[in-house]
Parts: C-alpha cells; structure tokens; sequence
C-alpha cells in the first residue's frame, strides 16, 4: 500500500499563446512551477485487475471521466500487468481555477502505480503516457519547474526564484475550452526564448518594497475577466490595491507573487480587511491561500531508480 502520496498544484508564472495548429490546439510558451498545496492520493494493490476508486469523488464524474481512473487503466493497459489497485483521494485543489489539479492526479496516479505495479516505466515513457490524458499532465512527471512549449508537452527544465504566493479565488470557476474559442483572445504573441526568462523583478515604487513584478503576460487573463464579471471584479480590486496579480491557466485563481511566506501572510490579512470592509465590492466569496513555490515535484525521485 501506498499511502498519502502528493499531486501539488501548479502555477503559469506567464502563459503566452504564440500560434495555432490546423488541427485547432493553441501553441503556447509558459513557465510552470509547482506550489504546495496537495491533493493527497492512497493506493492499495489488487491482485484481481480492477480499477476502482472509492470515498470521495467529484460530484456526478462517472469513474470513465475521472482521470485518476483513466491514468491507472492507461497504465494497466500499457505495460500488461495483472495487477488493479483501490485508490482514495483527497481533494484540496479546487477545479476549474488553473492548478491542474485533476491533471496532478492524474500524473501521481501513473507515478504511484509504476512503483506499486513494479511496471518500470521511464520518465519519459510516463510522459508519453501522460500527454494522451492532457496537455499538462507532462510537467507533474517531467517534476521540474519547466519552460513549455509546443502544446505545452516540449519541456525543458528552468530554475525559478523561490517565492511565495498569495492565491485568491473566486466562487466561479472557469470552461477552459471556453477561454480558448473566445475569438478575442491573443493569439500572436511574440515568441520567447528560454534565457529571455526572467523571473521577476523588484517594485521599487510598490507599497512594500519585497513586492514582486512577473515575467511576461497571461493572454487567457483578459477573455476570463470578460466571461465572468466576478472574475474582472476580482481582477480590478487587486489592481486597485497595487497587488501584481496573475491568473494561473485559464483561471479562476489570480496569484500574487512576494519574496517570502511572512510578507503574503501580511498582505493576505490585508486583502481581507480591504475586501470585507472598506470600498471593494467583490461579487462572490473568496478562497485564499498562502502558499511556498516548488522546484522540484515530491515525486521526481521515484523515477530515477528507473533511468530516463
């Protein structure tokens, strides 16, 4: 048995979409990296051959739907073992906010399961894997942070500042396919290359002087804030409040990046008071969270025993 193993979050420090293939998937360059805040998945090995996932579940997801289940039934398919697994999940990640969550789950599922099964897959093979489940699936088991590119499956490994975030989410979450089909979103953006990346840079003129500016831009930021008006409401107060907020993929979540852990408390405690009670009317309830960046997924070094 496996028990209380990770899937973190994942923030876009920047999301550009650079072109668009004839079959309709968006060309994107992004820097991904990891945060700590865990979905937490159980395995129990079966020697039946089933797949069943049990306790809690996304309201009305048939377990064809659900990812955790289609990455471990990919994986069985795959490698031929006669091996299943009973797997529990713990959700902490909200859905439809951009930190591919689902997505995580899906990848620490195929990592769980190759050291369970024994299956000694590669990196690499995982990956391949991974990317017939989703566009982000890749970077959870690439497990650096990573410069993407392509559809977001061509990684390369990048070192990012350590930073904390303040995350911040509203009540609605977001259709990404409806984020994507918008015709007014950007779909020209100039394209980067990896040592173009930056990090972030120093406000000098913010009200804290450890106030942090990102690289680049989200192009999915401006067509989420016309679809939802909580999410523009959202948007608009941060900006008010001299806070460099980004949304994370296709949101809902917005970040705010800070040198350190005790400077995001401060100014989540801050947020707090303005929202609730001075002149910002925010639509929906908000979620916060203070969280630390992650270079290095929890998971990398299962793979290694492997070789990639």
């Amino acid at each position: 048995m496996l028990q209380r193993v990770p899937a973190p979050a994942k923030l876009n420090l920047f999301l550009h979409v650079v072109g668009r293939r004839a079959d309709g998937y968006h060309l994107l360059q992004s820097v991904f990296t990891f945060i700590d805040l865990y979905d937490y998945l159980d395995f129990e090995l079966r020697a039946d051959g089933q797949i069943e996932r049990v306790g809690e579940s996304l309201k009305g997801l048939a377990p064809e739907d659900d990812l955790i289940v289609r990455a471990a039934r990919l994986l069985q398919r795959h490698s031929g073992t006669s091996f299943g697994a009973t797997i529990r999940c713990e959700k902490n990640i909200p859905a439809g906010a951009g930190l591919g969550g689902g997505s995580s789950d899906a990848a620490t599922t195929l990592m769980a399961l190759n050291k369970l099964w024994q299956t000694q897959l590669s990196r690499q093979q995982l990956m391949d894997l991974g990317v017939q489940l989703g566009a982000d699936v890749p970077v959870f088991i690439f497990g650096q942070s990573a410069f993407a590119e392509g559809i977001g499956d061509k990684l390369q490994a990048v070192d990012v500042p350590n930073l904390s975030y303040l995350l911040v989410k509203p009540e609605v979450s977001v259709p990404t396919p409806r984020i994507f089909s918008d015709k007014g979103l950007t779909r020209n953006q100039k394209p980067i290359i990896i040592t173009d990346f930056t990090g972030y840079q120093l406000c000098p003129d913010a009200e804290f002087n450890d106030s942090v500016l990102l690289f680049g831009v989200n192009n999915l930021e401006s067509v989420a804030c016309k679809f939802q008006a909580e999410i523009n409401s959202l948007f608009q107060a941060l900006q008010d409040l001299k806070l460099h907020a980004r949304m994370t993929g296709s949101g809902s979540v917005f970040f705010v990046p800070f040198l350190d852990k005790e400077t995001a408390c401060r100014q989540n405690s801050y947020l707090d008071a303005i929202l609730l009670h001075e002149q910002h009317t925010v639509q929906s309830k908000l979620k916060q969270w203070v969280v630390n960046g992650l270079n290095i997924h929890p998971l990398y070094n299962w793979l290694t025993e492997f070789g990639d």
